[in-house]
């Protein structure tokens, strides 16, 4: 069996890892891989991951019998519909489906549709008219560029002049390019977080333990957010017993909405819980 794993970081380290337990004795190849992934059986390509073109040859070339995709860009640049024109099983959304992933506005528009518990939040395409609206939210507000922005693009703004200096630096300055063409600007929640991930077949959902990410930069929780500054599994505040409910409250019913648009999710969707 020959499988394809697609990234570059501690993620496809660990899935390259498992994959190589498996019983049917596989060749993993990861493109590109890190140091980690020169395992045993395991070999590094030198395609990065956002080459969907490139993948999708060195997949037919090497008669690839499944692909795994970690990372959401070549997922919303639609890896998997280029892989599956050419029959070719892929682990991870299409690109529709990937838009929960890369574009805020329009998962929260899913989860309105499936009645899913999410924060109040207003999109706003300019800097005259997000000033308006931020006098209307006030602060604390959390301000999100819609797109994706390696985890970067999320600011906590306790103040009116540090959300207008964000929303000038997202809208006017163009900070994460089309990612902050258009911006979320969201009420402000307080608690502890939590992830809740599902393995998903488009219909079914099946939750792995509970983790907690922690993506400020500096100590006490505090400073930017960064891509991630390390995690653990599992986090006490989901504990095992929990995990159906809360898939229940918040995966499987953004499922059926998915399923019923037509564009079913398959794949690992991710839920940021407070």
């Amino acid at each position: 069996m020959q499988v394809l794993i697609v990234g570059s970081g501690g993620r496809e380290h660990a899935l390259a890892y498992k994959v190589l337990q498996s019983a049917a004795h596989p060749t993993v190849y990861v493109a590109p891989g890190n140091g980690g992934t020169f395992l045993d059986g395991c070999y590094n390509v030198p395609i990065k991951a956002d080459d969907v073109s490139g993948l999708v040859q060195f997949a037919q070339e090497k008669k690839i019998d499944l692909v795994i995709v970690g990372p959401e860009l070549p997922l919303t640049l639609g890896l998997t519909d280029a892989l599956q024109s050419k029959n070719i099983p892929c682990f991870g959304p299409t690109s529709f489906a990937a838009k929960l992933e890369g574009s805020k506005s329009f998962a929260k528009q899913i989860m309105h549709k499936a009645a899913v518990p999410t924060a109040q939040a207003h999109v706003v395409t300019s800097f005259e008219e997000a000033k308006i609206v931020l006098q209307r939210v006030g602060v604390p507000c959390v301000l999100k560029a819609d797109g994706l922005a390696a985890g970067k693009g999320v600011v906590i703004c306790t103040d009116f002049s540090q959300a207008q200096a964000t929303l000038h630096e997202m809208l006017n300055c163009h900070k994460f390019g089309q990612a902050s063409a258009s911006v979320l600007i969201e009420e402000y929640l307080e608690g502890e977080e939590v992830s809740l991930l599902c393995f998903c077949d488009g219909e079914h959902a099946l939750p792995l333990p509970s983790a907690q990410d922690h993506k400020r930069a500096y100590d006490q929780d505090q400073g930017p957010n960064t891509g991630g500054m390390g995690a653990y599994c599992p986090a006490p505040v989901l504990p095992s017993r929990d995990l159906e409910e809360m898939a229940d409250k918040t995966i499987r019913p953004i499922l059926r909405i998915m399923a019923q648009e037509g564009h079913p999710f398959v794949g690992v969707l991710y839920a940021g819980l407070m």
